[in-house]
């Protein structure tokens, strides 16, 4: 007797998302897909716990981001002055230029729209997701640095975690000395 439904292929995933603080009051989005909430809940606060930081509640950090869609395309696909036009007339709200590549940035409800109005002039991006941007960054000294990106291994590591964001920088300095 089947129990349940008609769902043969076994687990029912779920997209969850967990907030909270990690060392020196860094804010920590985890996004994750799982089909044992209690299980991933419980992985992600133990990895927050043992690395000074702590678990919140569902919204309690993400008024400190912006969700914006994010397309990347080659530096080769177009010229600035090209990929700036066409996304404007996609309807992207910004465009960033770096000596790799294009970042179109763009209102999440516009995201498929835009993002096939690029694909089409331009062909398919190098990328294409959903980001949460910082409005702002702490920067971390060495120690903070280290057990913060610890906590993000820990965290990226866990099979359900698809993604995991946070507002820090690192100096360069800082960087080298940890050899990252």
């Amino acid at each position: 007797i089947k129990r349940g439904g008609d769902n043969d292929d076994g687990a029912d995933f779920q997209e969850v998302r967990y907030e909270g603080y990690g060392i020196n009051g860094v804010a920590v989005i985890v996004e994750a897909l799982t089909d044992n909430r209690n299980r991933t809940a419980s992985e992600v606060r133990s990895a927050f716990t043992k690395h000074g930081g702590n678990l919140g509640e569902t919204g309690s950090v993400n008024f400190l981001f912006d969700r914006v869609g994010l397309i990347e395309y080659l530096a080769e696909t177009a010229s600035e002055d090209e990929m700036f036009e066409a996304a404007l007339e996609a309807g992207a709200e910004n465009v960033e230029f770096a000596s790799v590549g294009h970042e179109v940035i763009c209102n999440p409800d516009s995201f498929n729209q835009v993002r096939e109005s690029l694909e089409m002039r331009f062909g398919a991006a190098q990328s294409a997701r959903l980001e949460w941007f910082p409005q702002t960054t702490l920067s971390l000294d060495e120690d903070s640095a280290r057990t913060l990106l610890k906590m993000i291994g820990i965290l990226e590591d866990n099979d359900d975690v698809q993604s995991v964001h946070a507002n820090f920088e690192i100096s360069d300095q800082v960087l080298q000395k940890l050899n990252v």
